[in-house]
């Protein structure tokens, strides 16, 4: 949790940001590489898949905070490449996906810190939304929606890691801070050589 406070614009929307690329993360505490390759649900979500596809997303968020994206390929190459973001590869690890996006997370923070909420910028066609042309924004607008994007994802991790062990990604998220057990929480206890343990 985001704890209450009186930041600047651009620090509570980076905490905000942060707290759900912590819980996408904590999903994985004491889960094995197949547990976290599992598709426990109807969909073809896993927990390592959405770790995979978060830091894919931050990728994409670093091109658009650092840069001017103003197109959105859409070719067969772009598509394959957004879908195999969201399954760790036969020949990937999930520790090997959790190092990437633990890289990319920092650099996003950073980059994210240093952004003017109010600057100018310019979100690219969303055609899958009906938007075909590039529109100008503010910098805003896109940092909020990565608080929604990171945050659907989160819940998304949350429902997988209770369908394969019935942990809820909150406790876990607490367990890696290192809070103290209380009336509401007991830390989780992962097996030796699972993920994050």
């Amino acid at each position: 949790m985001y704890a209450p406070a009186r930041h600047d614009e651009v620090t509570g929307l980076l905490n905000y940001i942060d707290v759900q690329l912590t819980a996408i993360r904590s999903a994985l505490l004491g889960l094995t590489e197949e547990q976290a390759r599992a598709t426990p649900c109807r969909s073809a979500l896993s927990v390592g898949g959405l770790v995979k596809h978060a830091a894919y997303c931050m990728r994409g968020a670093l091109d658009r905070l650092t840069g001017d994206v103003t197109e959105q390929p859409l070719d067969a190459a772009a598509v394959a490449l957004f879908t195999g973001s969201f399954t760790v590869g036969d020949d990937e690890t999930v520790a090997a996906t959790v190092e990437e996006f633990d890289r990319v997370r920092a650099e996003l923070l950073a980059t994210v810190a240093k952004t003017d909420p109010a600057g100018d910028s310019t979100a690219p066609p969303a055609p899958w939304h009906g938007i075909y042309d590039a529109r100008p924004i503010h910098a805003r607008y896109y940092l909020v929606h990565l608080v929604e994007e990171f945050a659907r994802h989160a819940g998304h991790a949350d429902i997988l890691r209770e369908q394969i062990d019935g942990v809820a990604v909150p406790a876990l998220v607490l367990t890696l801070a290192g809070a103290p057990a209380n009336d509401f929480f007991q830390p989780y206890e992962a097996a030796p050589g699972t993920l994050l343990a």
